[in-house]
């Protein structure tokens, strides 16, 4: 089961597992940058990501026939040490770029999924796949309504 839900005050459409958790309703973020708006790389380094690994990259077309471009889709893993432990954590990385080429943007949409933590936050296999499967709804949903937001 899946909910829509609006983002940037409607100006992007989405449809997500209801149990998903925004960011934003834990911490600040920046009205220039839903939680997405990271690079794997940089994502890597901002993480201080002791290894990373591309697992695949593919390209996931727009079948609902509207302007939002197809998604180029990145599974990754990194191995992120938290609060100076010296066990990393692992965490899978799912992340979507979606080209805006006519305001030349690029939209980036990640989850980031913890499947060995040292505060026992960690997912089993079946919490990888939902997380996963969900990701894949969100990315073949996602919907630009209003290209304005990008000005």
């Amino acid at each position: 089961m899946f909910v829509q839900r609006d983002l940037f005050g409607g100006a992007i459409k989405v449809e997500t597992a209801p149990d998903l958790i925004d960011a934003s309703d834990i911490r600040q973020v920046p009205d220039t940058q839903e939680v997405f708006m990271f690079h794997f790389d940089s994502l890597a380094h901002d993480n201080a990501a002791r290894e990373v690994e591309v697992k695949s990259v593919s390209e996931i077309p727009n079948t609902r026939r509207d302007d939002t471009s197809p998604a180029i889709v990145l599974k990754g893993i990194q191995h992120i040490p938290k609060f100076n432990k010296t066990t990393a954590d692992i965490v899978h990385v799912f992340m979507a770029l979606f080209r805006v080429e006519s305001k030349s943007v690029d939209m980036v949409l990640t989850f980031n999924v913890p499947v060995v933590a040292g505060d026992g936050g960690a997912v089993g296999n079946e919490g990888l796949a939902k997380s996963e499967r969900d990701f894949m709804t969100f990315v073949r949903s996602l919907h630009i309504v209003d290209y304005g937001l990008f000005a």
